[in-house]
């Protein structure tokens, strides 16, 4: 015996005639029949405009220039032999090997450069083998290690962080500091 609820076995279901089309989700309507206006999604399921990066990704507002132009190579990206010019942020998370002169370059603690880089301001979490020269102010953290010649103008090494290679300071035409031995804090 099969049991039925409200709907015999010949009879179609009968629509519902309201005088307005409904149509349902994906289905699109013909004639004249309103459309639904589109509601603005709740601000929690928007995408937001910014970039957010992992704990690991160095993030430093004051060095970046607001609106300039970033260029930011990603976890497991490998970018060799070009060179980088008019860049205002180089952002390496994977492997660089570039000639580059820019204003601020951010390595991930995942990320490697390797070759020369003329720039204003370095923040090095991860690994740079090569020439560096900083104008400004060169930033290692206690994962960071930078090796090769190095000259810069000011320097921060985090305890842990590692500097070694052909290492002068710049602070002024006429007062050099140039050490040919290697600078490491011991973790």
């Amino acid at each position: 015996m099969a049991l039925h609820f409200g709907k015999r076995d010949n009879e179609q279901p009968k629509p519902l005639n309201t005088g307005m089309a409904t149509p349902r989700y994906g289905q699109a309507t013909s004639g004249s029949a309103a459309q639904p206006q589109a509601q603005p999604a709740p601000a929690s399921q928007v995408a937001p405009d910014v970039d957010l990066t992992s704990s690991t990704a160095p993030t430093t507002a004051s060095s970046a220039p607001e609106g300039g132009s970033k260029l930011t190579v990603g976890p497991n990206i490998k970018l060799k032999g070009v060179e980088i010019t008019d860049c205002d942020t180089l952002v390496v998370e994977g492997m660089v090997e570039a000639t580059m002169d820019s204003r601020v370059i951010q390595i991930a603690q995942q990320g490697e450069f390797k070759g020369s880089a003329e720039i204003d301001i370095a923040e090095i979490r991860g690994v740079f083998d090569g020439n560096l020269t900083v104008r400004n102010k060169l930033v290692i953290y206690s994962t960071g290690k930078v090796t090769g010649r190095i000259r810069y103008g000011k320097v921060v090494i985090e305890e842990g962080g590692q500097l070694s290679g052909d290492i002068e300071c710049t602070v002024g035409a006429g007062n050099k500091v140039t050490s040919k031995h290697a600078m490491a804090l011991a973790a």
